[in-house]
């Protein structure tokens, strides 16, 4: 036999021997992993609406269900995330429950995610854990904070000017028309700081989960006669024509109140940023199960850079118009998520010194009874 012969089949067979370990080890593993959690366990732990692992000394995971595996906890083959893994270690050794928030990368751009983690010890070889994506409720803490600094912050302008204007009026008590021109001031930012709170009750009422509960049939040419009725004694004053056009049987499912108030802060808007002498225009029109309603100004318009931010809540376009017509940056924010609760979108279209096109867009009411 050829020497290159002889010595193939030797690493052949070398070879062979390797991968037959091989197998053998992952089957005893398996094994192993199996009789540690039996199948019937797996398959209640599938049905739980948690990640769930159960971490072994070698840490790593014996068993786990898929929501743990999407989470980005674990793998497949068992390999363990380490954070867990050291979660797991310090619960064996207080002999205790141990909680921690971890940040999970999911691929190489994926966005990070922040999971709950709560691993208990089960006994001296196994640990439980579950774990929990708290991504939303992460982003809605630092929502509900930003929320109230930005309250606080906007509340101290009328409050402060308030303050000022009574003090001032103190001091010229003796002196009418002071009085009287300080007054007006006082009246006009109590005015703005009554609807500043107004609206901050309305935004945190719409963004709970049950502000549309009891859905009705609405008919839209009310809501936007409603609205536009409302509006006429602002756009008069400006001198501004304040027209709609509406069919009689465009109807939604929704809250009629809300549905107005929506409109309603569309129009104003139309009406604060336009200059005096122009025209408003509200048209609702309807196309393959979906209603239209555009307000339509020939105002300043909003810069490209802009038009992504102006449903921030507090945010302004022009904070000293915005000041000078008693806007609070919160009547977009309102739109946006009454239009979110009736299953609708919101949009804008607008160019400097051309004007701006808001549109709302509602799922008929036909289409969703059909």
């Amino acid at each position: 036999m050829p020497l290159e012969v002889a010595i193939a089949l030797v690493v052949g067979a070398a070879v062979l021997w390797v991968a037959i370990v091989a197998d053998h080890r992952r089957s005893r593993t398996a094994s192993a992993s199996l009789s540690l959690v039996p199948h019937r366990t797996r398959q209640f732990m599938e049905v739980i609406p948690s990640g769930v692992i159960v971490i072994g000394r070698d840490r790593r995971a014996a068993a786990s269900n898929t929501l743990a595996v999407g989470l980005g906890l674990t793998r497949p083959d068992g390999a363990l995330l380490g954070e867990v893994a050291d979660l797991a270690e310090r619960a064996w050794e207080r002999g205790e429950a141990e909680e921690a928030d971890v940040c999970v990368r999911r691929g190489v751009l994926g966005a990070d995610t922040t999971v709950n983690v709560r691993v208990a010890p089960i006994d001296d070889t196994l640990a439980l854990a579950l774990a929990n994506d708290r991504t939303e409720q992460r982003v809605a803490e630092l929502t509900r904070r930003e929320f109230a600094i930005n309250v606080s912050h906007e509340l101290k302008t009328p409050v402060g000017a308030l303050v000022l204007l009574a003090e001032t009026i103190e001091t010229a008590f003796d002196e009418p028309e002071t009085v009287r021109e300080f007054a007006a001031k006082i009246g006009k930012e109590a005015r703005r700081l009554s609807k500043l709170i107004q609206e901050i009750i309305e935004i945190t009422r719409i963004q709970g989960s049950e502000s549309v509960i009891d859905r009705r049939p609405v008919k839209l040419k009310e809501v936007v006669n409603e609205a536009v009725d409302a509006a006429q004694t602002a756009a008069h004053g400006r001198r501004i024509s304040l027209t709609a056009s509406c069919p009689a049987s465009a109807t939604v499912l929704g809250d009629r109140d809300l549905l107005v108030m929506a409109v309603r802060n569309l129009v104003d808007n139309a009406i604060a940023y336009s200059d005096e002498g122009g025209k408003v225009t509200v048209d609702v029109d309807t196309d393959g199960g979906v209603a239209s309603i555009s307000i339509i100004d020939q105002g300043i318009g909003i810069a490209d850079a802009e038009q992504e931010r102006i449903f921030e809540r507090f945010y302004r376009t022009d904070p000293a118009r915005s000041r000078a017509t008693g806007g609070t940056g919160l009547g977009l924010s309102i739109v946006k998520h009454i239009v979110a609760q009736h299953d609708g979108e919101v949009s804008v279209w607008s160019r400097l010194g051309v004007g701006s096109t808001f549109a709302l867009r509602l799922p008929l009411h036909e289409k969703l009874a059909s």
